[in-house]
């Protein structure tokens, strides 16, 4: 039993495969297109997908689409193509937006039976919804309509201190910790209704710059103009009362389904701050975030809601891990088709058996070098999580810096996380439970990791697991042998407005268009001072940001 599931038209389009209740495959259309957040119909992603299982639209039982039907006439059209005569067909069903991003939170859940909080900026008129989960069934109980949304409210402040809403949200979040929530009362004062259980009620033209400038005291900020501490009180202040509504939404939720575990999804959910005081608070015994938790994992939520309530398979449940297979269900290569492509590019590399591929890669981070590591089945979500990762050495006081000028050309306060060994990782952080998502943020017990210490003492940890990602693992076992320490940098491997890489090919554009030292695709090893110098220039030239 196959059900393909697509998100389209909003922003993140992406496709998921779900077969027997079984994840196998799921991606972003960006990664293909290279269009960063691309909202276009997902043809690539669901050819990743169909490939990945081996089928054509033939062997496809049901097309979930999560909120399809509100992108009017276009959806038709795209739908025939992919198979005659689908989109009036009973092959095709439409799952509301918010049970989409529901059942992706629950349905690969560890939890038998749990409350699921989705919170987004609005989605078929729907802003926030409460549901309750059990066994393969998925029941939203309460919703909260538009405009009374908590991720408006944040996109607003995001667009007021000069980041792209709706993709900027999470350099608010980054913004935070560098300044102090003194304007929080006054955000609060736009939110009536505002009680213990994080219900508001908000007028939509209190969100305009102007409204926003003559409650602060200053224009909005924009984006070429110099960040300075009153838009960092302001990143901290709706921070803070981000983190008040969502512990209060929490409780609520507690109360009304009486469950001992919670799913999160949605936007919101992607604020690992947040979600960090939540788990720490004790509201609920055990939290389950969805590592794509935005609109593209709605393909994936539509996907499995359709095989478990529509078909009602069986759902099986570990009761300790997940069903996201370490959420890498992207598109992998093979070696032979790696060396084939680094070839066709003039790319200069050696291939290197599995041991020797640790041992030079471990040296170089130790020797101070950037690495761009691209292994295996690329992440689905936007969280690198060491299949299309850079890594670096996070005892480096000064990498933090190199890797936002020289490799990302970012912002420079933005923060970097670390890759802990799961083993390792109650030592260096203080977290209670096992974070293999990036999804939570503690406070750093151990000195010595500037590189990926935020400025008020925290991390957002991935704890990186044998069982989930061997060769992985593997290299932070060796780079703890080296240096007696299993942490590392792990940021998302690419540049800022490009997409995370996808293919051998963008890997190498990358690594030629920034100043990442090294290479690993496979086990092919490429050494920036062994490339072509004309190809060096034509791809920092593509990738300079000035």
């Amino acid at each position: 039993m196959r059900v393909l599931g697509f998100s389209a038209f909003h922003h993140d389009s992406a496709a998921a495969l779900v077969e027997d209740g079984r994840i196998v495959a799921a991606a972003e259309e960006e990664r293909f297109t290279r269009r960063k957040h691309d909202a276009a119909f997902p043809r690539n992603a669901i050819a990743y997908c169909l490939a990945t299982a081996g089928c054509d639209m033939s062997g496809i039982d049901l097309v979930a689409a999560a909120d399809g039907m509100a992108a009017g006439d276009r959806l038709p059209g795209e739908l025939d193509r992919l198979a005659p005569g689908l989109a009036r067909s009973d092959r095709l069903w439409v799952c509301e937006h918010h049970l989409s991003h529901g059942a992706s939170a629950f349905f690969p859940s560890p939890f038998q039976r749990a409350a699921v909080l989705t919170m987004d900026g609005v989605g078929q008129g729907t802003v926030t919804s409460l549901a309750m989960g059990d066994g393969n069934r998925l029941e939203i109980i309460e919703e909260i309509p538009y405009p009374h949304s908590l991720g408006l409210l944040y996109s607003a402040f995001t667009r007021y201190v000069g980041f792209k809403m709706r993709s900027g949200e999470y350099k608010v979040m980054g913004l935070a910790p560098y300044g102090r929530p003194r304007f929080a009362r006054r955000i609060l004062d736009i939110l009536d209704d505002l009680g213990e259980d994080g219900r508001f009620r908000l007028d939509e033209t209190a969100l305009t710059d102007g409204a926003l400038g003559r409650l602060l005291g200053r224009p909005a900020r924009q984006s070429d103009q110099p960040l300075d501490h009153f838009h960092m009180d302001v990143a901290a202040s709706v921070q803070s009362v981000t983190e008040q509504i969502i512990l209060g939404l929490a409780g609520w939720a507690a109360r009304r389904t009486g469950a001992a575990d919670l799913c999160l999804a949605g936007g919101v959910a992607l604020n690992c701050v947040a979600n960090g005081k939540l788990l720490r608070q004790g509201i609920f015994e055990r939290l389950w975030v969805q590592p794509a938790s935005g609109d593209a994992g709605g393909a994936l939520g539509a996907a499995l809601a359709a095989c478990h309530m529509v078909f009602d398979q069986p759902r099986p449940v570990d009761g300790c891990r997940d069903g996201m297979q370490g959420a890498y269900l992207g598109p992998a290569y093979a070696q032979p088709d790696i060396e084939r492509r680094l070839g066709a590019l003039g790319a200069a590399y050696a291939v290197l058996d599995d041991d020797q591929l640790t041992r030079v890669t471990v040296a170089a981070l130790s020797a101070g070098k950037r690495v761009g590591w691209m292994q295996g089945r690329m992440e689905f979500g936007p969280r690198a999580l060491g299949n299309r990762s850079i890594l670096a050495d996070p005892r480096l006081p000064g990498m933090r810096d190199q890797l936002n000028g020289r490799v990302k050309f970012r912002e420079p306060f933005r923060p970097f996380a670390p890759a802990v060994l799961a083993e390792d990782a109650a030592e260096w952080f203080d977290l209670p439970v096992a974070s293999p998502y990036m999804l939570l943020v503690g406070p750093v017990r151990k000195a010595g990791v500037p590189a990926v210490t935020h400025v008020d003492g925290s991390a957002r940890p991935q704890t990186v697991h044998a069982e989930t990602n061997p060769r992985f693992h593997a290299l932070l076992c060796h780079f703890k042998e080296a240096t007696g320490c299993p942490v590392l940098v792990n940021t998302s491997f690419n540049v800022r407005g490009e997409p995370v890489v996808n293919t051998p090919e963008d890997a190498f554009r990358c690594f030629m268009g920034s100043d990442i030292d090294l290479l690993a695709v496979g086990n092919c090893l490429l050494r920036k001072e062994d490339q072509n110098t004309a190809l060096k220039l034509d791809y920092r030239a593509a990738f300079d940001p000035d």
